[in-house]
């Protein structure tokens, strides 16, 4: 009986086949505007694709890369499109092309060595390998962020879905450019397709794997049987919010309601609500101008319905000094009665000035663990122990993030391999990445920065002392323990608040295994500390020893 086709295997053969069509796009634009500099990247991808079908080893890891490679080159084709300098581009743009061109290159060195018997892996030792995956990762996301941040790309699974119909679409200008003197047209031929159904937008792509937030989706989903929603996702770093957000974003309910009406807007590469305006704007194709406050607001309210969705608003709402005007903005967006408003924030809390959609969303919490398994064999593949797995995911208290990156590891290196790093290296083996998806520390320390922590200096004594309490500690030994913190049921507020820390089924203030770890490490508690709770600890086993034992 023939085998059948594995989900990677599928994967595969899609991005192949799309990476193809890229390839032939590219090479039109290139022969057409006389672009020496793409000549590497369809060189490498070519090659890339004669490998991909021979590959015996880290196969979802491949694919991975292969079509986040071809997210950014389905984007350097839309910037192209874009140009009404006859393929010029800004020098930002072409420095960030020749780094992409480095990366290809090392996923190109990776996907050759996942071969039986070849070559190239003889001359990497088992670490080494890792760290180029890492590499590759952390280096595609920073093309990702590059395009967000400049507002070039909005939608990428569009490009993917409708690649034929973009070839199509390179063709109709490069024969509007062949009936023309001057590659400049190539401007006019952007606008039309800018408004047309088929328009160069891109949202973030689906998320491929997405365990264990069944409920919360079917939840999110019911808010938006009302005709103008405002929808707060809410939980601690890494739990997976913006994959929930993306999950939503395209769900064939959603896509139904709002079709190319959907935004999804990162927040990060903000600093203040007139930036934050402004990339809105540029996503909904309006010239940058000083604020486009007014304008946005205008387009939103003269607009079919639309979804909105803003990732990372927490960025902008902690600090004092612009949460009000973001607070002001917030409001007036959901004026917009055909304005559906989804929002994505580190902690327990919601903008004040918004009504939000009720029933509230609560905070979201680990996976279940045998969703924390299915996530884990999705990207590490099934061939490893269950007994082992089970090792590496009690490291992660079922955190999204931490799988994500434990099990790239484990797909790389080996269960073993990762199990005898972790107990040299710790937290540091997940934090070589380069942004807070791809570094756990990174994380963190942005929640610990946050105004609502560092407002309150000892709440970093409590977050410290609990580092070392699995168990964690109730509201009763709060009070009791007489710990050297002042105030200490205000810094528990502000643990919560910002989800630093959470209160299990029995009351009692925990954190997660990943950030106990973290604090461990870099921000020990005191021996000041500690006593009291010796001492508590202590008092307790001689009232049990003299009355209860």
């Amino acid at each position: 009986m023939p085998r059948q086709p594995t989900i990677t295997d599928i994967r595969l053969n899609n991005v192949s086949k799309c990476l193809n069509i890229t390839m032939s796009s590219l090479q039109l634009l290139a022969d057409t505007l006389k672009i020496s500099g793409l000549g590497a990247i369809l060189n490498t991808t070519q090659s890339l694709l004669k490998f991909a079908q021979m590959i015996k080893q880290n196969r979802n890891a491949c694919t991975e890369l292969m079509e986040q490679a071809h997210q950014l080159l389905s984007a350097i084709i839309a910037i192209y499109i874009k140009s009404d300098t006859g393929g010029e581009l800004a020098l930002s743009v072409l420095n960030y092309i020749a780094k992409f061109t480095q990366t290809l290159h090392k996923i190109h060195t990776f996907v050759e060595a996942q071969q039986s018997g070849n070559r190239v892996k003889m001359f990497f030792q088992q670490g080494e390998m890792g760290a180029l995956l890492r590499d590759c990762k952390a280096e595609l996301q920073q093309g990702f962020d590059f395009f967000q941040i400049t507002t070039i790309i909005t939608e990428v699974k569009e490009m993917q879905e409708h690649v034929q119909v973009r070839h199509q679409e390179v063709l109709d200008i490069i024969e509007t450019l062949s009936s023309s003197d001057s590659a400049s047209s190539i401007s006019q031929v952007y606008s039309n397709l800018y408004a047309s159904s088929t328009s160069i937008s891109m949202l973030p792509a689906e998320p491929k794997i997405f365990h264990g937030r069944e409920n919360e989706l079917a939840d999110i989903l019911k808010l938006f049987n009302e005709a103008s929603p405002r929808i707060a996702i809410l939980g601690a770093g890494g739990i997976g919010k913006t994959s929930l957000s993306k999950a939503v974003l395209h769900h064939s309910d959603i896509t139904a309601k709002y079709h190319n009406n959907r935004f999804f807007i990162t927040c990060d590469g903000s600093t203040n609500k007139v930036e934050l305006v402004n990339i809105i704007g540029a996503h909904l194709g309006i010239k940058p101008r000083k604020d486009l406050t007014q304008v946005v607001l205008r387009h939103l309210s003269n607009a079919p319905p639309t979804l909105l969705v803003l990732d990372n608003l927490e960025t902008l709402w902690d600090p004092a000094e612009s949460r009000k005007e973001i607070e002001e903005f917030l409001s007036l967006l959901t004026d917009i009665p055909t304005l559906a408003l989804m929002v994505t924030m580190r902690g327990a809390e919601r903008p004040f000035q918004v009504k939000w959609t009720r029933p509230f969303l609560l905070p979201l919490r680990p996976l279940a663990q045998d969703a924390a398994q299915r996530m884990f064999f999705d990207i590490a593949d099934d061939g490893h122990s269950l007994e082992e797995v089970n090792q590496i995911l009690g490291l992660t208290d079922n955190m999204p993030l931490v799988i994500n990156l434990l099990a790239h590891l484990v797909d790389a290196e080996g269960c073993s391999t990762i199990l005898s790093r972790w107990d040299t290296e710790n937290t540091a083996l997940l934090s070589e990445g380069c942004d807070k998806r791809t570094n756990l520390k990174l994380s963190i320390s942005l929640s610990l920065s946050s105004p609502r922590i560092t407002s309150i200096p000892q709440c970093q004594d409590l977050l410290s002392l609990l580092s070392i309490l699995p168990d964690g500690l109730s509201n009763v030994e709060l009070k009791e323990t007489k710990f050297p913190i002042k105030d200490i049921l205000s810094c528990k507020t502000a643990l919560l608040r910002t989800a630093l820390a959470y209160t299990d089924d029995h009351q009692r203030l925990k954190v997660l295994a990943p950030i106990r770890e973290y604090m461990q490490n870099l921000l020990p508690a005191t021996d000041q500390m500690i006593r009291p709770l010796f001492k508590h600890f202590q008092e307790l086993l001689e009232l049990y020893r003299g009355h209860l034992g």
